[in-house]
């Protein structure tokens, strides 16, 4: 925004997120956050903590009376902390996006999906925007946290805010602050992880620094908002490009009758120098299968391959396949039975241990990709108690988790996609003629038998 020829202006631009300033230091400001899901829930719930009055927005009626009932669905959050939130009036949920003209500061926190093409769909950002625009009061903060490419607050979050009429830097101040939820990391609350922040002014990055600072332990300012959407995007590329190494690792150290993982372990010593990755079925989640393509559609625009990332997708993407490849090379050599004549139970659909989030899961790529080749199929998994949406190939599923208690041979194989802590896992080995073990889950909890294969 250029004063230059009007300092009156600037006087009053600089007046305006002065009081803005005072609003967020006393906790008058009143929050708003778009977006109920694994981000939006538990960063309002944090901002309302701090002190500030906040409401949450929401599309999903289901999501938007849960919350309103002080019932969460976010294993993380406790039903209890919310319920005192709720009942104080510090939070509270709506689908009404015209009590966004109530708020001082807005947080995005929707998802941002890879179209069938696999490249950025920000519909969801987009109509976000538009509601803001559409309803917001002059003076306003608006921050995205939504994980993206370089320049999308500036190019797309900027232009669609502007649609009403006002100007960034004086009617809007933009600013940009990544999500970096970690579902089911009990060690690192929502409001103890460093912030990053940058604004697309001084004035934008200086109310986005002091909002923060009052919620969160600790804030980190950067340059430019596209610094910090790229600082996103490399924490989960570089944990996609590890992932992938050390899956492309194991069958090479197998053929040398090397255990991966005691190599990992070993390495994992080394004060300096290294950090341990695992391998594993694949990734899941809304991040890592999903980030890096937001950047290679980016380098496209720049004429620039990627091509680790790339060969990381891939090598990530097959593990399923990998799986069960395996898994009918052990049905063939120890009982002489065909993939599409056994009975198989996949332990863990969730895409991590301990939490009930299955987006992009190996584990129902793993299930799916047995019920394409014939197999009789059942999962248990006591987080998710059910599944009924789409997965794997375009498949609807339907279905419940078996009972915890699988034992006395039910099954033909076992494969253990997910290691969640309250498996039974004795019992698990006594479920399968063939128990394949993808987590390395029976070495850790010291149990080991001649069935078990770890693959």
């Amino acid at each position: 925004m250029n004063f230059q020829n009007d300092p009156s202006s600037l006087d009053k631009t600089i007046q305006t997120a002065k009081l803005l300033k005072e609003a967020i230091e006393s906790r008058t400001a009143v929050v708003g956050v778009i977006g109920m899901g694994y981000v939006g829930l538990p960063l309002a719930v944090t901002v309302a903590r701090a002190g500030f009055c906040t409401i949450g927005f929401d599309t999903d009626e289901i999501k938007v009376r849960a919350v309103s009932t002080g019932k969460s669905y976010i294993e993380d959050l406790n039903s209890d902390d919310l319920d005192s939130l709720i009942a104080t009036g510090a939070l509270k949920a709506t689908g009404d996006f015209g009590a966004l003209a109530e708020c001082n500061v807005i947080l995005i926190c929707v998802p941002t999906p890879l179209t069938t093409h696999r490249e950025p769909d920000l519909s969801h950002v987009l109509a976000a925007c538009q509601a803001v625009a559409d309803n917001c009061a002059d003076g306003v903060l608006v921050v995205l946290e939504s994980t993206t490419y370089p320049e999308t607050t500036a190019k797309v979050v900027g232009p669609q805010l502007q649609h009403s009429g006002r100007l960034l830097g004086r009617d809007i101040f933009l600013a940009y602050s990544p999500e970096r939820a970690d579902p089911g990391n009990t060690r690192f609350q929502c409001n103890a992880i460093p912030k990053i922040v940058a604004g697309d002014c001084k004035l934008s990055g200086d109310l986005v620094e002091s909002f923060y600072g009052c919620a969160m332990a600790r804030t980190v300012r950067v340059s430019s908002t596209k610094t910090a959407e790229a600082i996103k995007l490399t924490e989960n590329i570089f944990r996609s490009v590890n992932i992938a190494l050390v899956n492309e690792l194991k069958p090479v150290f197998d053929a040398m009758n090397i255990d991966v993982w005691e190599v990992i372990d070993g390495a994992a010593t080394k004060p300096f120098g290294y950090m341990p990755f695992y391998p594993g079925p694949g990734v899941g989640g809304h991040c890592i299968p999903v980030d890096p393509h937001y950047l290679l559609w980016k380098a496209r625009e720049y004429d620039l391959a990627m091509r680790i990332i790339d060969v990381a997708g891939e090598t990530n993407a097959a593990m399923p396949q990998r799986i069960v490849a395996r898994l009918r090379e052990l049905l063939d050599i120890r009982l002489g039975k065909a993939l599409s004549q056994s009975r198989v139970l996949v332990a863990g659909v969730a895409y991590k241990k301990n939490i009930a989030d299955i987006r992009c899961s190996p584990g129902i790529e793993i299930l799916s990709l047995l019920e394409d080749a014939g197999a009789a199929v059942d999962y248990i998994d006591p987080h998710v108690p059910q599944l009924r949406s789409t997965h794997g190939h375009g498949r609807q599923v339907s279905r419940r988790s078996r009972e915890a208690s699988c034992t006395g041979d039910d099954f033909d194989a076992v494969v253990v996609a997910t290691d969640h802590d309250a498996f039974d896992y004795r019992g698990l080995l006594g479920a399968g003629k063939v128990v394949v073990d993808t987590r390395n889950a029976f070495a850790r909890r010291n149990l080991s038998a001649v069935h078990v294969v770890k693959v």
